[in-house]
């Protein structure tokens, strides 16, 4: 993390200065601003809108070759990515593309990750976006960087570049002649726009595509290495504690800070409004200065919170907009039997199990700032507006963290640092939030409510379906100063954007509500809300994990009213032959239904298509319930996936699986506590997650790689399968069909004792 290894382009770095290239990123397909704009390269116009409309994936918004890899003279070979590592293990996954089409082993490339100072600017890391997007861009780039250097050195040596062969940045000709990359980047320009076309290598030969290369990160995780923010250490670094409101916009008062600035270590007390942090040489005299300074505060009243009997009620009066997603007419049977549905799910924390943290240094006019955000673009330009500094005197270097799953923290404490290291000019801060603060001060998921009317024909066909939801955006993520909390709380605070619903067929709340089986007749209302009483954002999967839950669990009631069996019935109604693929090996691998089941056993069903453009999952569960207690243990998964080209086999595994575990965990046992005076789950005795007592006991998971095809993100595509498949296999467990999330626990007790 020194200077030294920053690896900075400096010229692309100039050219971004002084050439005035404008890029912008967007989470929807086809959608740039630069098929408007015109670039300037060193003062000569290149109109290259349209042009970049063909290109893959984020090549799009960032098309020149040395935007995503640096070849220098001696050879060695710098791969970039504007993505950032979350844990779902995408740095290996882009490694292994990057060495595929450059044809040379991982370990000879230097590969990194988001930093405003030298990575392109490819947004946020969300959306299970970064292999279609910064995966299908590296590919391209890379094949098309390795033709150039082929295509140079066969013109030096006068033969056919088909007659080369290049492997481990050296290109070889048949008579013993040789050029490494570094010789060959001699003769040819990478500062150039990619092409609509690019050398790509037939799928059938790929070494490193479809291996499961071992993830790079997890050598130090394992081993107790320095491999998080959190985990930073700097010379002469400061450690800082902030105290926040007990509520939501209480206004500091007074505090006892001449009596804290008197404990040992500490170097200052700042304040700004009612943004106020302690800063001292030790991380632990930080945390006593902090308990100290926290009982010495005043606070004003603040805001009351909702009441949490009455969220799903306030919830309907609140979503102002309604937003027509879907409405299709076509010719069906007669309707002889409806179903009717509520469901609900309350508001959930990230539940980051490393609290957020960030380090920040401002010397000489300029701040840097080491950080776990998912996008460090977007929080530049947020600092930037807070700070009123110059964009190009920020720098946010992506760190990863330990914890995220979507909008956490991390945007805010980078906020906290760069306020505090700008009052401690050159020594470099790191402020790490307490756990209270971690939990209290979450940006939440939202609560949300479904209904759902469906009607089958006499043949037992769905012929109309009519779907509501009320909810909010679920992506508050930084667009402008007033997004991040600390600046809301300064002297002149910031006001944030307001929040705007997420477009189809991305979508936030209203993500997956359009089923992707065939069903003649349907109308799909999204009821969105442009506030909401907690402050809420972006997690994992956003309302896909709602949606699908809802969706496959009154497929199993229609199917029940049908006569027929749950995956029968889903066939019956899906075209889309990657889907009928996953459904069937699923069921199949499972041996589905199975045999008789024990007593409190019961097994599910569930699929989906992430937002109905990503990865297709399918999976057969079955679970125990001990009736007494109301704990619910998923006992056996067997889970089919269709990601389009497998990068990295085990990469794809370990996110189902991981993704299996967290959705149970929301499913089953997750919901804030809180009252209308504060937030009250503020430590995980209030906020209990799944329990290693009651984690699943066997997950197996099926891919089908699909050589040469599009790469489709895997990382939130389990979550509302899993969701859908848990109601159903408890339905089948305990004869109770429960629609209000979470579905275990207290609940489940009562209910089974009814």
């Amino acid at each position: 993390m020194s200077d030294a290894d920053d690896n900075i382009n400096e010229g692309r770095r100039r050219f971004m200065l002084s050439g005035a290239l404008v890029v912008s990123f967007s989470m929807f397909p086809g959608v740039s601003a630069m098929a408007q704009e015109v670039i300037a390269d060193e003062g000569a116009a290149v109109h290259i809108g349209k042009a970049t409309q063909a290109l893959a994936g984020s090549l799009k918004t960032n098309p020149y070759l040395d935007a995503w890899i640096k070849i220098d003279a001696a050879g060695k070979v710098t791969v970039y990515t504007g993505k950032v590592e979350l844990g779902t293990g995408v740095r290996t996954a882009l490694l292994q593309v990057a060495a595929e089409e450059l044809d040379m082993a991982p370990s000879l490339i230097t590969f990194l990750m988001a930093d405003t100072g030298a990575s392109p600017d490819e947004g946020l890391t969300a959306g299970s976006h970064t292999m279609a997007d910064s995966g299908s861009a590296l590919l391209n780039a890379a094949a098309q960087v390795r033709g150039l250097l082929v295509d140079a050195a066969a013109k030096h040596f006068g033969i056919d570049s088909k007659q080369l062969v290049a492997h481990d940045a050296v290109i070889k000709a048949p008579d013993g002649r040789s050029m490494t990359y570094g010789e060959a980047v001699g003769l040819v320009d990478l500062h150039r726009v990619a092409t609509p076309t690019s050398p790509l290598k037939n799928p059938a030969s790929f070494d490193m595509i479809g291996t499961s290369l071992p993830r790079v990160d997890i050598p130090a995780k394992v081993t107790g290495g320095a491999s998080y923010v959190q985990d930073m250490m700097m010379p002469g670094m400061l450690h800082a504690r902030v105290v926040m409101p007990p509520v939501y916009e209480a206004r500091l008062l007074d505090t006892n800070a001449a009596d804290v600035l008197k404990m040992p270590g500490v170097v200052k007390v700042v304040r700004n409004g009612s943004v106020l942090a302690v800063v001292a040489k030790g991380e632990w005299q930080a945390v006593q200065a902090h308990r100290a300074l926290s009982a010495g505060c005043k606070w004003t009243a603040g805001r009351a919170l909702p009441d949490p009997a009455t969220v799903h009620r306030d919830l309907k009066q609140i979503s102002t907009q309604h937003i027509e997603i879907s409405n299709t007419h076509q010719p069906a049977g007669a309707a002889v039997k409806t179903l009717s549905a509520k469901y609900t799910k309350r508001y959930m924390m990230h539940g980051s199990i490393g609290p957020s943290a960030a380090v920040a240094l401002y010397k000489d006019g300029e701040m840097t700032v080491w950080t776990h955000s998912q996008g460090v673009y977007p929080l530049r330009d947020g600092l930037a507006e807070m700070m009123s500094m110059p964009k190009d005197k920020i720098r946010c270097i992506h760190v990863e963290g330990s914890g995220c799953y979507g909008h956490n923290g991390a945007d805010d404490v980078a906020a906290h640092a760069t306020l505090i290291a700008h009052e401690m000019e050159g020594a470099p801060v790191r402020v790490q939030w307490m756990r209270e603060t971690e939990h209290t001060w979450d940006h939440y998921t939202p609560a949300m409510v479904t209904e759902v009317s469906a009607s089958l024909d006499a043949s037992g066909t769905i012929v109309d379906w009519n779907y509501a939801l009320w909810s909010s955006s679920h992506n508050e993520r930084i667009v402008n100063a007033g997004r991040l909390i600390p600046a809301r709380m300064l002297e002149k605070p910031f006001v944030p954007a307001p929040s705007v619903p997420m477009v189809q067929p991305e979508g936030g709340g209203d993500r997956n509500a359009i089923p992707l089986y065939s069903i003649p007749n349907m109308h799909i209302m999204n009821n969105f809300s442009p506030t909401m009483p907690l402050h809420t954002s972006a997690m994992r999967s956003l309302g896909a994990h709602m949606n699908v839950f809802s969706i496959e669990a009154i497929m199993d009631e229609l199917a029940a009213a049908a006569g027929a069996d749950p995956v029968a019935f889903r066939l019956k109604h899906m075209q889309d032959p990657r889907a009928r693929d996953v459904i069937q090996l699923a069921a199949r691998k499972f041996g589905w239904p199975g045999q008789a089941r024990k007593r409190n056993r019961g097994v599910g069903f569930a699929f989906g298509k992430y937002k109905n453009l990503m990865a297709y999952v399918a999976m057969a569960i079955e679970i125990s319930v001990v009736p007494e207690t109301g704990q619910v243990v998923l006992e056996h998964a067997e889970v089919a996936v269709d990601s389009g080209q497998i990068v990295n086999p085990n990469g794809i595994r370990n996110q189902i699986e991981g993704g299996v575990v967290q959705a149970a965990s929301w499913t089953l046992y997750e919901e804030l506590k809180f009252d209308t005076s504060r937030i009250r789950s503020f430590d995980w005795g209030t906020y209990p997650i799944l329990r290693y007592s009651a984690a699943p006991r066997s997950i197996n998971v099926h891919l089908i790689d699909r050589p040469g095809a599009p790469f489709l993100g895997a990382a939130e595509a389990s979550m509302g399968p899993t969701a859908g498949a848990l109601a159903n296999a408890l339905f089948d467990a305990t004869g109770k069909r429960l629609r209000d999330m979470p579905l275990a626990g207290d609940r489940l007790r009562e209910l089974i004792d009814v």
